[in-house]
């Protein structure tokens, strides 16, 4: 029986969810995305799991979509998660992409799909469709302007040419360099930062920045105050204030 094309590995309470296709350079197949849809549902379901890290075994993070598979079943999509289960409807839980060697096309959607972006020096990323008679229509284009401005958007859109990392990096596309070979571990670095955090703080954090981009500043105070008020009486509000207080690590409830 040949391996899942979706990796799951609880570390901590990181998960460690990888697109385990590298003979195809992990090219994302109906199976890619049922697999990535249901990793995301643990992800939020398992409230010992407070952060996801997405990543690609091998030598690459994606190639985007399986055109193969594309040709034969047309797009490989999950309800209402959409393009490779995940670009459409993320976790709730913070998600951050481990990139080696490339994330092309669909790969780079997925991984803006994540919260934060780490890659690898040297890693290529960049959105190449329109060589191919198709755009990126899974995300990019919506997310792109938001991290790197219009400008920068339109370069990597209309030409079709990747970007290496540095310069990913240099325009705001990557949130934070690895030496080859130490992307995973970088990221996974981060999210047990992250982890230690008080949980209901990081989800209201991550909605508010995710939901809240695009409503007016009026709009926005009148919207944005239910989550406040969730976060800030809650009882891990009190038990930070305290473990403050009393200079000792906090023991977070989720409540």
């Amino acid at each position: 029986m040949s391996e899942p094309t979706i990796l799951t590995e609880a570390k901590g309470g990181v998960l460690v969810i990888t697109i385990n296709r590298p003979d195809a350079r992990n090219a994302v197949d109906k199976s890619v995305a049922t697999g990535m849809a249901e990793a995301l549902e643990r992800l939020d379901a398992d409230a010992g799991l407070k952060v996801g890290v997405v990543t690609g075994a091998g030598k690459g993070f994606s190639a985007g979509m399986d055109l193969k598979a594309f040709v034969a079943g047309g797009m490989p999509t999950v309800g209402d998660r959409g393009f490779a289960g995940i670009v459409q409807r993320s976790a709730k839980k913070p998600l951050i992409a481990a990139i080696e060697g490339f994330a092309l096309a669909g790969g780079l959607e997925i991984a803006l799909s994540c919260d934060l972006i780490v890659a690898a020096k040297g890693a290529r990323l960049g959105i190449p469709e329109v060589g191919v008679g198709l755009f990126a229509g899974a995300g990019a284009l919506l997310r792109l302007p938001r991290r790197v401005g219009l400008g920068h958007s339109m370069r990597l859109a209309l030409t079709g040419q990747p970007i290496d990392a540095d310069e990913a990096h240099r325009i705001g596309l990557v949130d934070r360099l690895a030496e080859p070979g130490q992307a995973l571990a970088t990221a996974v670095a981060l999210a047990e930062v992250i982890a230690k955090n008080a949980p209901l703080g990081v989800a209201g954090s991550k909605q508010v920045l995710v939901e809240g981009f695009t409503l007016a500043e009026d709009e926005f105070w009148k919207w944005q105050q239910a989550i406040l008020q969730k976060v800030f009486s809650s009882k891990d509000a009190i038990e930070g204030a305290t473990a403050f207080a009393q200079k000792r690590p906090p023991n977070w409830k989720g409540a």
